[in-house]
């Protein structure tokens, strides 16, 4: 490859990271590519193109999403088509694409039959007339009744339930609702509508609501819900709705419930809602690692002992323990009778003979070693000459660095509200338990002292005595990176972003054969905007060492203790998590949708 290529290839990259910080991804992208054609030895470009790509389908989505909540539906469609064009099997295009279909399916006008089977068999609505009204009564309970429906123009039809008991009501200025409210407070009582001018009012009981209240059957069908989530179902009907009666039909995902109207339309406007979907999170985790370790030693360090000895009691010592060696020297004329320095040479270089001292060296001071026999070699005269042996001294010229950086991206789909663990390390076996091996040892019951009184028990004795091997039990602990994520998405499309983050590490020591972990945690919430990144920096490891050897004194002299000894070492080690969130499927409208309301109406009397 030449280098025009490479040099070309770099200008285009810096120039598509502009269109790209620029959030023109799709032309950062083309840029990439041709980066990456001019210098494809180089991993950072397919990995650029790659990222330019999924921003790029992402922004495509939120356009189409914006669009179908403004009723553009052939340019939401453009749009999810050009992001399947630009990365085709997209799991989150074709989702958008099909929940286009089904608005489209959820817009067609339904058949005549389907409306008419809809408004067959509704309850009757009850007309009364409008204004308000005063009571003043002193009467029995069903001619209180009679009166104030009948001042409303409703006729009454009163079961046997409601007894002549005497009763006294009392209002001014109340509507058919509020009068309608107080005589089944006054009276126990509530009413059914019959048809449009016409109620039954029974005592007001369990058995009676049961009996007059008109009730519908529905089945609801659940798709996609297993049999749990379809008893949870049926147990926010029973516990919020009052729903008396509810079957489960697992294997069809089916609801039956028998309820009255009012409440079945409740009861399947908030299912509507709750099985709509919820929001979807892109959460974008980048992991940033980087650590460097450098180790410097330096100087010189002079010997930090020497040795003084008596050279004519060394010689003497060394003449005497190679006598043999030394005649041979003599015989084959190396070296004359009476020459001790020569001799002594000889005996060093043969490597017959060893002795700290000929190989590290010394130096003489003090008498003269000329008065040496050569009979008996013998150094008489010597015994003021001694010798000084110097310990070993060392240069050092020695630097080792090592840097090294590492990248994970990832791309994380959940719901809203969902966790997402994220793990990212080793599994370390710890040892938690073992079992002890079974030795032969006495027993108690007769025959199995005595091995060979029977065969049985002696094969008996025998598999008692032998040995079972250790089985230790290993517990895997893991050890590395584990982050836990949970989005909330707030109703102006903001994120707000749970986040748990938990590092584990071998400390390097152990209590009883166990090792001892490290364990360093983070847990808070941050409120993140519409393509911000939440930044986690963990400062793994910082060390400095510093280690100085030389002379006593000399050392601590400054200036001078840069010659000696010194051995340098400094590691750290730097974690850097970026979350960046993406709501690529909202179930609200743009803005601020409105706030549910839910009003709690007494029963009707």
């Amino acid at each position: 490859m030449r280098d025009s290529d490479r040099r070309r290839a770099a200008k285009i990259y810096l120039a598509s990271s502009k269109l790209y910080l620029d959030e023109k991804f799709e032309e950062a992208m083309r840029g990439y590519a041709k980066a990456s054609a001019l210098d494809p030895e180089n991993p950072g470009y397919s990995l650029a193109i790659s990222v330019a790509r999924s921003h790029a389908v992402s922004a495509l989505i939120q356009a189409a999403a914006k669009d179908r909540l403004r009723g553009d539906e052939p340019g939401a469609r453009i749009a999810l088509g050009h992001a399947l064009e630009l990365e085709p099997g997209n799991i989150q295009v074709n989702q958008h694409l099909f929940e286009l279909g089904d608005d489209a399916l959820r817009g067609q006008t339904r058949p005549l039959y389907d409306q008419g089977a809809s408004r067959a068999g509704e309850a009757s609505e009850l007309v009364f007339a409008q204004g308000v009204h005063s009571f003043h009564v002193r009467a029995d309970q069903r001619q209180i009744i009679q009166t104030v429906f009948r001042a409303y123009g409703v006729e009454t039809t009163i079961d046997d339930s409601i007894r002549a008991n005497p009763a006294r009501l009392d209002v001014d200025n109340a509507s058919f609702e509020e009068a309608a409210q107080i005589v089944g407070l006054v009276t126990t009582s509530f009413y059914v509508p019959l048809d449009a001018h016409r109620v039954l009012v029974a005592r007001d009981s369990k058995e009676n609501r049961l009996q007059f209240t008109r009730m519908i059957l529905e089945t609801v069908y659940f798709s996609g819900l297993n049999k749990d989530q379809l008893n949870d179902v049926v147990t926010l009907a029973k516990n919020v709705f009052d729903v008396q009666e509810a079957a489960v039909e697992a294997t069809a995902g089916t609801v039956t419930i028998r309820a009255p109207d009012k409440t079945l339309r409740a009861f399947n406007s908030t299912m509507s809602e709750l099985l709509d979907g919820r929001n979807q999170v892109m959460l974008e985790v980048r992991m940033i690692q980087l650590a460097h370790t450098s180790t410097r030693n330096t100087g010189v360090q002079a010997p930090q002992s020497m040795g003084v000895f008596n050279v004519a009691s060394q010689a003497q010592t060394l003449f005497n323990a190679n006598q043999s060696l030394i005649q041979q020297i003599i015989s084959s004329g190396l070296a004359a009778p009476g020459d001790f320095m020569t001799i002594l040479g000889i005996l060093a270089a043969s490597g017959q003979v060893s002795n700290p001292l000929l190989s590290s060296g010394f130096a003489t001071f003090g008498g003269s070693l000329t008065n040496c026999t050569s009979g008996v070699y013998s150094c008489t005269g010597a015994a003021t000459t001694f010798g000084l042996s110097p310990g070993t001294a060392k240069a050092n010229l020695n630097l080792n660095s090592s840097n090294s950086r590492e990248l994970d991206q990832m791309e994380l789909r959940l719901g809203d509200g969902e966790a997402a663990t994220l793990r990212t390390g080793t599994r370390y076996p710890i040892q938690t338990s073992s079992f002890s091996s079974l030795g032969a040892g006495s027993s108690a019951i007769a025959g199995l002292t005595a091995a060979g009184t029977s065969s049985s028990l002696s094969s008996l004795l025998s598999s008692y005595s032998s040995s079972v091997p250790n089985v230790p039990q290993v517990e895997y602990q893991d050890l590395g990176l584990t982050l836990k994520a949970t989005p909330k998405v707030m109703r102006d499309d903001d994120v707000a972003l749970t986040i748990d983050l938990k590092i584990d590490a071998l400390s390097g020591t152990s209590i009883n054969g166990n090792p001892v972990l490290n364990n360093r945690a983070w847990s808070g919430v941050v409120t993140l905007k519409k393509g911000e990144a939440a930044e986690v920096v963990s400062e793994l490891d910082s060390s400095e060492s510093r280690a100085v050897s030389g002379t006593p004194g000399i050392s601590e002299i400054p200036g001078l203790n840069n010659l000696t000894g010194n051995n340098t070492q400094k590691n750290y080690a730097t974690l850097l998590i970026m979350i960046t969130p993406h709501v690529i499927r909202g179930t609200q409208a743009a803005g601020h949708s409105p706030m549910m309301r839910i009003e709690t109406v007494p029963p009707a009397r």
